[in-house]
Parts: structure tokens; C-alpha cells; sequence
């Protein structure tokens, strides 16, 4: 059994980057950067007005009070296209192009309009109010580095750069398999004692999803080796990634591992040595990483978050890391001695402070949708008192 820290190194080595696509930018958020994003152009385009005011030599300056000819207007896209004299002036907008013979704008307030005159009565201060072409990048620049999350900041800059397309890493492709007799549609278990609904595998393909992949097949299988290996090979042909939820115990009908045993499944990790998710494993068939998870919901989740969701990072050329921003938070609660196993646990953060959730069993759903982090606690660790800085993951 190994620790959290080695499964994510064991992880990082496995999950190798997906194939790159050119997709248009209006498609692009929420992808990695397969490669730098150069600019094609220069920002600003020209040097341009920060202010509405007016345009002006510096030289006219000199004197004040000066009073200036307005012999025209700029717009954004639209500019003058005289060159300034010695004396005259130019009404401007923000964001449109300085004429030639300009260095300076002097903003509105600090003018006095008579008709084509404009009237400076007082030093306008130092500042020019202009924005020098290409000073946020220059044609050729690189404006986004490869691994970088397309974000609504980095849809801005991209189409700032005149981009049409972006080279991403393709989404990997996931299929979900969650097992158990017991499991049916939510909405049906209602009709049957026995009956549990399938909410874990909802669970994690939303995770997923958040984590950039494709789910591309989402099934639930009884606990029949046959029908799981069917499961198993119709997984195989379409996904990049497989997901298995439950079957990961030692009982008699668990067959999480199994049903890939026939595809040269080999084992990468076996247990972890954590809580929750002990049973969590990660295996390779016929060149598809598969990923088990447990079968309680808050165990499933909350495995997902800690080991699937640096996989699909690390498959878009990422790191793990990227997908495990611990962050300090004072502890609000105190916590126990903790075991052997590093532990995981629910809890809520607000204003720095954190909280444990009163409930953590590893079956419990309306407590894990009461949490939105997760406290770690290092294994073999003493108690720790309230007040105490700790390291929490967001969920």
C-alpha cells in the first residue's frame, strides 16, 4: 500500500498529454494551450488616447494660458490623418489614434471650449494620458505560454492578439462504469426496498467534466463478471480514460479489476494509503489508463478529486499540481490524532476559517453537498487545536 504523495508520481508518469486540435476561439473555453499563442498584431495598435480630451504638442504648452485651434477630431478606428502644426489641437476620444506631431492629450476638464478654440487656462500635470503602441505586446510577441487554462483573462488576450484558433490539448475521452446489483436510474429506487440510487457515477462525471474530459459513455453494470466484461470492452473501444466505481473490495462479487483482466490488465497502484478511497487502484489495458474508485458516494467523490482530477490534468499538459492547490486555512474545529492513513476531510470554508462537516461517513450525500473543501491531516499525526493553520483543497 502505498502513500497519496507516491500515487500522484506513480499518476503524473502514467497520464501522458492527449493529442492537440485547432479549435476556433469562440470554442476554446476551459482548454489547455497545446502551444505559446503569439500575437499577430501589435497592442495597442497605434498610440492611442487613454482619455477623451484633446491632443496636443507639448510645446504649445509652454505658455499657458494657450489657447489652441481644433482643426479636427479622432476616433477609435477612425482617426485624424493631417499632421499637427505648431498652434492647433485635435478633439480625441479614448482609444483613438494620436495624429502625427501629438505627444500628449489633455483630458477634457482641463479645457475650455470656445467654439474652435480650445482654452488652457493651468499646467495639465504630468501625466500624458497615452497609451504607447505595442506597450502590452508587440507582433511576435508570446502573449500566452503553452499549459495555460483558457480562461475568460485569457480569451481577452488571445482575441486581443487577433487570434481566430487555438492549438489545445484534445479533451480526453472518459467512460464511467459503475457497478453494484443494487444501483438504478435516480427516480426508480423509490419502487424498490432494495434499490440504491446511482449518484456517484452523476457525481463523477460532472467532476470530470469540470476537469476538461469528455464523457463519452456512462453506464452501470450488476455485479456479473460477464456483463462487466462486455461493459469493460465497449469502454475500451471508445474512451481514452475508464472510470470504475465500486467492485474494488475483496468480496466475492467484486469485479472492478476483473472484468479487465482478459484486456492484460496491469496494475499500477493497488491500494493507497489514505481516507477515504483505501481501494482506490489504477490500471493500464490495451493502452487506456482505468481508475477505481470506491463505491460509497463521498468516498468516490472525494477520490475523484484527490487522483482523477490531476489525471485529466496531467493529460492536457498539465501538472498534478495545477489540479492540487493546497491552500493555508485556520482550523475552526479541532481535529484528532490521526492514523496510519493520511486522512481527508469534509469540511467548509468561510473567510479563512475552516470547519469540519459533523458527518463523514463515506456513504454520506447530504452532508458532502454541505462541504466545498477538503482538510488534510498527515498520517501518524497528534491532534491539532483550534487556531492552527492547516491545508485544505478546493472541492
Amino acid at each position: 500500500m502505498i502513500k497519496f504523495d507516491e500515487a500522484i508520481v506513480i499518476i503524473s508518469s502514467a497520464a501522458q498529454p492527449s493529442e492537440t486540435e485547432s479549435i476556433e476561439l469562440c470554442q476554446a473555453a476551459g482548454r489547455i494551450l497545446a502551444a505559446p499563442l503569439i500575437a499577430l498584431i501589435d497592442s495597442p495598435r497605434a498610440d492611442v488616447s487613454a482619455m477623451d480630451g484633446y491632443a496636443v504638442g507639448s510645446a504649445d504648452l509652454g505658455t499657458l494660458p494657450a489657447s489652441l485651434t481644433v482643426v479636427g477630431e479622432s476616433f477609435p478606428g477612425r482617426g485624424w490623418s493631417g499632421k499637427l502644426e505648431a498652434g492647433a489641437c485635435i478633439r480625441i476620444f479614448t482609444g483613438a489614434p494620436l495624429p502625427e506631431g501629438a505627444d500628449r492629450i489633455v483630458i477634457q476638464e482641463q479645457v475650455c471650449r470656445d467654439g474652435d478654440e480650445a482654452i488652457i487656462d493651468a499646467d495639465p500635470g504630468p501625466a500624458t494620458w497615452v497609451r504607447s503602441k505595442g506597450k502590452d505586446f508587440r507582433s511576435g510577441d508570446e502573449v500566452l505560454p503553452a499549459g495555460r487554462l483558457v480562461d475568460p483573462a485569457a480569451l481577452i488576450a488571445a482575441a486581443g492578439a487577433d487570434a481566430a484558433e487555438l492549438r489545445v490539448f484534445a479533451r480526453p475521452r472518459l467512460a464511467l462504469i459503475a457497478t453494484g446489483d443494487e444501483l438504478v436510474a435516480p427516480g426508480e429506487a423509490h419502487t424498490s426496498p432494495l434499490a440504491v440510487p446511482d449518484s456517484v457515477s452523476l457525481g463523477v462525471a460532472a467532476l470530470a467534466e469540470r476537469w476538461g474530459a469528455q464523457v463519452v459513455n456512462r453506464s452501470r453494470g450488476p455485479d456479473d463478471l460477464d456483463r462487466l466484461q462486455a461493459a469493460a470492452e465497449r469502454a475500451l473501444a471508445v474512451a481514452d480514460v475508464i472510470v470504475v466505481i465500486g467492485g474494488a473490495s475483496v468480496g466475492e462479487r467484486d469485479f472492478a479489476k476483473a472484468m479487465f483482466e482478459t484486456r492484460g490488465l496491469e496494475l499500477l497502484i493497488s491500494k493507497i494509503s489514505m481516507r477515504p478511497g483505501k481501494p482506490a487502484w489504477l490500471g493500464r489495458a490495451q493502452g487506456k489508463l482505468v481508475l477505481g474508485l470506491p463505491g460509497n458516494p463521498t468516498s468516490a467523490l472525494v477520490t475523484g478529486r484527490l487522483l482523477l482530477a490531476p489525471l485529466l490534468t496531467t493529460m492536457q499538459g498539465r501538472s498534478a499540481e495545477d489540479a492540487l492547490a493546497w491552500e493555508p486555512a485556520q482550523l475552526a474545529t479541532p481535529l484528532r490524532e490521526c492514523d496510519q492513513r493520511e486522512t481527508f476531510h469534509r469540511a467548509a470554508l468561510s473567510a479563512g476559517d475552516v470547519s469540519l462537516i459533523g458527518f463523514q461517513e463515506s456513504h454520506a450525500q447530504k452532508a458532502l453537498a454541505e462541504a466545498d473543501v477538503l482538510l488534510r491531516q498527515p498520517a501518524n499525526s497528534p491532534a491539532i487545536a483550534a487556531g492552527q493553520t492547516v491545508q485544505v483543497l478546493r472541492l
